[in-house]
């Protein structure tokens, strides 16, 4: 399979596509006035708290409150915010955590009220972004991404993705972060680590290191609603964590974003330099390549399958409803049962494909075709 990343550029942001043999996968855009991106780090202040929904709201800046439920404050949540105190009242400077006292976990059933109180400022980072008359929503569970590990603040476990299944390998990336990693750190390594040496793991550890301190360093004088750490552009974020053997090329409009795309190949996987490449044509680059063709008759209501037959796809406030149906394509009764066989498992791999490109979650109902 191969896999393709397209960049297009326009006054108002960016639009960026995945492909996987040609079929886009993946839509994403980023907007020039995007404040507040998944990933960022803030300083908040609690502005409410609502003991019915065992949640307070934190104004992080935004036209709206975020949200912020007490499930997602984090077992360590009580280090968090003495350490964010501590820093704040410029009692210490340790940002690398060394000899920070980490507190007992809060426990998993508990009151928001019992952890946080109204006034209280505290490191916040957002785990989705506004939309509609929503805020952010938010966690205390505080992670920085890298290309080989994601950087876990206040824990000290070490975790490897499940999708490498060598035991050797498991053990063997375990026992190198451990060797590496400083105290009061944990740390979770990523699938593209598999087979990496240790240079390589530590080059990275020590990115995420750096990274974190320059944030904490930017805290002791930080005013509530300053952002502490910010994620990386879309669509860098995209290729550090999509990025192996089967990215064939990466396609950019903009001059300036192409220069910048590279510097980051470049630093993180320089034998993939090449495959980057700056977009020359007249028409458009998403026209050029189909994608806005593929856009108009992908995001309607009906969506039509490869073999016949269509799908509708209907949003409401409490849930998305999918119909499959399978149109004309069979009327004679002995065809029924294997037509709707073959519609409907032709209609289950394109509505995977449509929850992916719409970003749809919550509760998604699926009506299929009726068989014996």
């Amino acid at each position: 399979m191969s896999t393709e990343l397209l960049i297009d550029s326009a006054q108002n942001g960016s639009r960026i596509a995945l492909l996987h043999d040609k079929q886009l996968v993946e839509l994403h855009s980023e907007g020039m006035e995007n404040q507040f991106k998944v990933g960022d780090i803030y300083l908040g202040t609690v502005r409410k708290i609502v003991n019915g929904l065992n949640a307070a709201f934190i104004d992080v800046g935004y036209e709206k409150d975020a949200f912020l439920h007490y499930q997602d404050l984090g077992p360590n949540i009580n280090s968090l915010l003495k350490f964010t105190k501590m820093v704040r009242n410029n009692n210490y400077s340790n940002y690398n955590l060394k000899g920070f006292e980490i507190d007992p976990e809060i426990d998993k059933i508990g009151k928001i009220a019992n952890v946080l109180n109204k006034t209280n400022q505290v490191l916040v980072q957002v785990v989705k972004e506004p939309i509609s008359t929503k805020g952010p929503r938010l966690s205390c569970e505080l992670s920085l991404p890298g290309r080989y590990l994601v950087l876990v603040p206040f824990s000290d476990t070490v975790n490897v993705s499940k999708k490498i299944r060598s035991s050797d390998e498991r053990k063997r990336l375990l026992r190198l972060i451990n060797s590496i990693k400083p105290a009061n750190f944990g740390v979770i390594i990523r699938t593209v680590a598999e087979g990496q040496s240790v240079t390589e793991l530590d080059k990275d550890l020590r990115n995420l290191l750096s990274t974190w301190e320059e944030g904490m360093k930017k805290l002791l004088k930080a005013k509530s609603r300053d952002k502490i750490i910010g994620e990386m552009s879309m669509a860098s974020s995209l290729i550090r964590d999509l990025l192996n053997e089967s990215f064939d090329a990466i396609t950019v409009e903009e001059e300036s974003t192409y220069d910048q795309i590279k510097s980051y190949i470049r630093s993180i996987a320089p034998e993939k330099e090449k495959i980057v490449k700056l977009y020359n044509g007249k028409a458009k680059l998403f026209e050029s390549f189909g994608i806005e063709k593929q856009i108009k008759s992908l995001f309607g209501q009906t969506v039509s399958l490869p073999q016949g037959g269509y799908v509708i796809i209907e949003h409401t406030e409490a849930l998305h409803v999918i119909d499959v149906n399978s149109g004309n394509k069979s009327n004679q009764e002995s065809d029924q049962e294997s037509t709707a066989l073959k519609t409907n498992m032709v209609a289950a791999k394109e509505i995977a494909r449509q929850l992916r490109l719409r970003d749809m979650g919550g509760i998604i109902v699926v009506d299929f075709i009726d068989m014996k």
